[in-house]
C-alpha cells in the first residue's frame, strides 16, 4: 500500500498544497518496505496561484497527477484545505492530518 506523506526532514510537513517534498512509503504487513522522497515544489506553484500566474485548478491537477502516478492509497499531511480533501476523497484517497514523525504517521495511516 502506497502512502504519500508531506515531509520536512523526518517530520510530517504542514500544508499539502505547499509541500516541498512528498515521500511515498510502501507499507506491507505493518512495515515500511520502501521510502522514496520526491521534490514536488508545490510550494512554488502555490505561490504562482496566489500571484495570479496560474489557477488553483491547475495546481490541484498537479497534485492529483502525482497521487495517480504513485498509486496512492492515503495521504498524510499537517493540513489540507477542504477543496483538496474533497478532490482526493472523490478519488477514494483519504487525507489524514498528523504531526510528528513521518514514518510513524505513514504506518498509522496504513493501519487504519
Amino acid at each position: 500500500m502506497n502512502i504519500a506523506i508531506n515531509v520536512v526532514e523526518d517530520r510530517v510537513g504542514g500544508g499539502l498544497g505547499r509541500a516541498q517534498t512528498m515521500a511515498i512509503a510502501d507499507v506491507e504487513d505493518g512495515e515500511i518496505v520502501s521510502w522514496t522522497p520526491y521534490p514536488v515544489g508545490w510550494d512554488v506553484s502555490h505561490q504562482l496561484v496566489e500571484a495570479g500566474e496560474t489557477t488553483s485548478g491547475s495546481h490541484h491537477a498537479t497534485i492529483v497527477r502525482f497521487m495517480r502516478e504513485h498509486d496512492v492509497a492515503a495521504v498524510v499531511t499537517g493540513h489540507a484545505g477542504p477543496p483538496m480533501v474533497h478532490t482526493l476523497g472523490l478519488m477514494g484517497i483519504p487525507v489524514i492530518e498528523a504531526v510528528g514523525d513521518a514514518r510513524q504517521a505513514a504506518l498509522a495511516a496504513a493501519a487504519g
